[in-house]
């Protein structure tokens, strides 16, 4: 039996980036799918789309840190109301790093999300 080792070529696709990077903002629509669709684009496409892995990695982990900041904003109620800051701070910065990313990503640059805890 013979393998072949077959190159894979990846192809650029900055809307694909960029939709991945937008489809974020489900989380606003469903609670939950701003997580879930930019994890199945990403493990789908990493392999096939130039700098998918770069710009999903990023998704996931500001996902997940926006996920993290939310939960230990309800304990944070209890001192002093600085909770409330917490939510203020994940509703606005969830809301508007993923357009201004989306953005990048449709004009070709890396994805830039700042206090962002690195998981993956």
């Amino acid at each position: 039996m013979e393998i072949i080792n077959q190159k894979s070529i990846q192809r650029t696709d900055n809307q694909l980036l960029a939709l991945t990077h937008a489809s974020q903002l489900l989380t606003y629509l469903t609670g939950f799918g701003g997580l879930i669709v930019p994890l199945v684009i990403w493990l789908s496409s990493k392999d096939s789309v130039h700098g998918m892995d770069e710009h999903g990695r990023s998704i996931i982990n500001f996902q997940l840190t926006m996920i993290l900041l939310f939960v230990l904003s309800f304990p944070a109620i209890l001192l002093f109301g600085l909770g409330i800051l917490g939510f203020i701070y994940v509703g606005i910065i969830g809301f508007i790093l993923p357009i201004v990313n989306a953005v990048r990503a449709a004009n070709g640059e890396a994805p830039s999300y700042f206090s962002t805890i690195k998981f993956i």
